[in-house]
């Protein structure tokens, strides 16, 4: 396959080569871990996995060594510093400095060490605050970012655009790939910093813990957002190493869209809870709409396989499983 640059590269490989190193940076977070299940499952049996106390990823000359010492053959970046609005307005310095560094670090050792293949993974954040819906990859630097997470959607945007230009200038295999709202096992369930779903299957589980009459969530429930399995992510991936070797990075999403409302309702029934969900419409809705296009990966023959419902299902199993019964 032919990129835009006029690079031939070899398509189908990585399926065929399960005993090759392979280095997924992050594999102790939502994305890292479901990569590290789903290349297992796959009988993948040369994972390289560290630890941030065994590899500082923001240290140049750390990951340089590793690089040296270790040679992976390829690489999945799942590395990256998050957080929630509350984290990117207080600690803006952080998010654009770390991860610049981790991905600076990892893109260019991974080149100069003969890496054959990168796939560097951003967030739906990269695009214009107003960008058309669904969001073409090609919405990409058309317009300002939302205020609230710029700093961490400018370093993913500088990831995209130095794979492109390794890609460019010295003809190397780095792709990006760029998922909507995630959620799964090992999500993060606090109750100040987690996303909307997380957060709201914690307090539907308390509330039923505690016998309580009511949940009150934020807004009137009309957003739309789109949710995808981090299971269906992983796959995604996997995919994206063996058949793509294209210039432009690739969103990846579920096409399937769900008002708050919908995704409260639908959590309030996987969890049990019995009791009535109030609406607090003094508080801000956040964006109406946000959906990614991801016409470009089904067309290359990748589609989620897991449903919102079976999803929750199992994501509050894992719930009950290693966060409840923890902390009891």
């Amino acid at each position: 396959m032919a990129n835009s640059t006029g690079t031939e590269m070899k398509l189908g490989s990585f399926m065929s080569e399960k005993s090759a190193k392979i280095f997924v940076a992050g594999h102790r977070g939502l994305v890292g871990s479901a990569i590290v299940r789903k290349l297992q499952d796959q009988g993948f049996t040369n994972l390289v996995l560290k630890t941030h106390s065994e590899l500082d990823l923001t240290s140049q000359s750390d990951v340089e060594s590793f690089f040296a010492t270790e040679k992976p053959v390829y690489v999945i970046l799942a590395a990256a510093k998050v957080g929630g609005i509350h984290a990117n307005n207080t600690y803006p310095a952080d998010f654009i400095g770390v991860n610049l560094q981790i991905q600076t670090n990892l893109i260019h050792s991974a080149y100069t060490h003969g890496v054959k293949k990168l796939l560097f993974l951003g967030s739906s954040c990269i695009y214009p605050k107003f960008a058309p819906q669904p969001i073409p990859e090609s919405a990409l630097l058309t317009g300002p970012l939302e205020p609230t997470n710029e700093w961490y959607a400018i370093a993913k945007i500088a990831g995209i655009k130095m794979c492109q230009a390794y890609r460019i200038q010295h003809q190397w295999d780095a792709i990006s790939g760029m998922p909507t709202n995630l959620y799964g096992p090992n999500d993060n369930f606090h109750p100040e910093n987690s996303h909307v779903l997380p957060a709201l299957m914690r307090r539907f589980h308390e509330a039923k813990a505690n016998n309580a009459e009511e949940v009150v969530v934020w807004g009137s429930g009309s957003p739309l957002r789109e949710f995808l399995h981090v299971d269906d992510l992983a796959d995604a991936c996997v995919f994206l190493m063996d058949r793509y070797s294209g210039f432009e990075h690739v969103n990846v999403g579920s096409g399937v869209e769900v008002t708050i409302k919908e995704l409260a309702e639908l959590v309030k029934e996987v969890v049990g809870f019995k009791g009535k969900l109030v609406w607090d419409c003094t508080k801000p809705d956040g964006t109406p709409r946000k959906l990614m296009d991801s016409s470009k990966l089904a067309s290359l023959g990748w589609t989620p396989k897991i449903s919102v419902k079976d999803g929750l299902c199992q994501t509050y199993e894992w719930y009950l499983e290693n966060v409840v019964q923890k902390k009891q």
